[in-house]
C-alpha cells in the first residue's frame, strides 16, 4: 500500500513541478508585480465610489420608493417610453445589443427617499424594436413645449444614431438640482 501511495505521490509532485515551470516560463515577475499592483489600485479606487445610503433603508422597508420597473419610480417623472428595466437592460445602462442615443433630454425629478431634486438625463436605446409586453410610461411633469428641444420628450432620439430603431429608454442621474 505505501508503495502504491508513493507512486501516486510522486506522479502528483511531477504534475505540479511541471505546471510550476511552465507558468514561470509563461509569467514573469514583473506581470505577477503588475497584477498584484492593478488589485491594490483597484481596491483602493472602490473604496472612494460613492454608494447609496438609503438602501439600507429601503431594503428594510422604511422607504415608500417603488421598483425600477414601475412607471411610479421616481427618476422617471420626465419620462415618455419603455422602461430598459423590463426589457433586459437597468435603469442606466441599455439592454444588450442596443446602443444608447448620442442626444438625450433631461428632467429634475425629486427622490422621496432624501427630498432632494436631481436632474435626470434620459436617453433613447437605440437598434432594436421594443418587446411586445414591455412597460410603457408616459410621465411628463415639467415637460416643455417641442420647441425647447432638450427638455421635450416626445421625439425618437435614436435619429442621431446609425441605427434609429427606439428601443427603451434609460435615467441616469446626473447630479443634484440647485
Amino acid at each position: 500500500m505505501s508503495d502504491f501511495l508513493s507512486r501516486i505521490f510522486n506522479k502528483l509532485d511531477g504534475a505540479l513541478e511541471s505546471g510550476a515551470r511552465a507558468a514561470a516560463r509563461r509569467h514573469g515577475r514583473r506581470s505577477a508585480l503588475t497584477r498584484i499592483g492593478g488589485i491594490l489600485v483597484g481596491g483602493a479606487a472602490a473604496m472612494a465610489l460613492p454608494f447609496d445610503r438609503a438602501y439600507g433603508a429601503a431594503a428594510a422597508g422604511k422607504s415608500s420608493e417603488s421598483s425600477d420597473k414601475s412607471c411610479d419610480y421616481w427618476r422617471y417623472c420626465a419620462l415618455d417610453g419603455f422602461l430598459c428595466t423590463t426589457m433586459g437592460g437597468s435603469k442606466t445602462s441599455c439592454p444588450v445589443g442596443s446602443e444608447a442615443s448620442v442626444v438625450t433630454w433631461v428632467g429634475t425629478c425629486q427622490n422621496p427617499g432624501d427630498n432632494r431634486s436631481y436632474l435626470i438625463s434620459y436617453y433613447d436605446c437605440c437598434g432594436k424594436a421594443p418587446y411586445l409586453g414591455a412597460q410603457f410610461c408616459l410621465r411628463s411633469e415639467g415637460e416643455r413645449p417641442g420647441y425647447n428641444m432638450g427638455l421635450y420628450n416626445d421625439i425618437n432620439w435614436c435619429v442621431a444614431n446609425t441605427n434609429q430603431g427606439y428601443h427603451c429608454t434609460v435615467a441616469l442621474v446626473v447630479g443634484v438640482a440647485s
